[in-house]
């Protein structure tokens, strides 16, 4: 079984020094690949900025990249030939229309920034995604949760979402631990309560698993 799964950030530059990006750790996302490794799945890490180490695991091929169109180019590479997909990163939804080339020096009381939305990742290969593939996406929300992944679910084509609220103590960026529901498209929910990362990536691991050998 071949697995892609993209974890971490994405810094979009505004010019040498600076840059657009978010609090995401990655942690999530390399605790999932662990756990597919650990199920003797081959994986694809596909990993935006992070301080955590390539893991050690030779079942795990890790491809560092930074921004959202390096990200989308590796996963883009990888896709067609992955069984499963999981898109755990978070990734920048904007980047500015034109980087600069040198610092941006301070003048004036304010600094206006003209930003583009960047590629949708998980969206765009939705639209390329086989009947025998599975897909696995993250919603973050703080408000209308469920609503909100159920409609990310449809537009991006997922087999299934995981959702985190930021209104959960302990549970989201900067944790080590989660608090996660699954939603899937037949309309089954699956709650998970507040556990260390390691323990949630296991909990979705095995059931992805067990939907893949009935999807596929």
């Amino acid at each position: 079984m071949r697995v892609l799964v993209t974890a971490g950030p994405t810094y979009e530059p505004l010019d040498p020094v600076r840059f657009i990006g978010n609090h995401s750790t990655g942690k999530m996302g390399y605790a999932l690949a662990e756990a597919f490794a650990a199920e003797g799945a081959g994986v694809t890490l596909v990993s935006g900025p992070t301080s955590l180490p390539d893991p050690a695991n030779p079942r795990i091929t890790t491809q560092r990249v930074q921004t959202a169109d390096e990200m989308y180019a590796a996963a883009a590479a990888v896709a067609p030939e992955a069984d499963i997909w999981v898109f755990a990163a978070a990734v920048a939804d904007y980047k500015p229309s034109q980087a600069a080339e040198n610092k941006i020096k301070k003048d004036g009381d304010t600094l206006t920034l003209e930003l583009v939305k960047n590629v949708d990742i998980a969206g765009t290969l939705g639209h390329t995604k086989r009947p025998e593939q599975y897909s696995v996406g993250f919603a973050l929300e703080t408000n209308n949760e469920q609503a909100y992944a159920l409609d990310k679910l449809r537009r991006k084509n997922f087999d299934l979402v995981v959702l985190n609220s930021l209104r959960d103590a302990g549970a989201g960026f900067r944790h080590d631990t989660n608090k996660v529901s699954l939603l899937e498209a037949g309309g089954q929910t699956t709650i998970f309560e507040l556990k260390p990362k390691t323990a949630v990536a296991r909990d979705i691991v095995e059931t992805v698993l067990a939907r893949y050998s009935r999807h596929a």
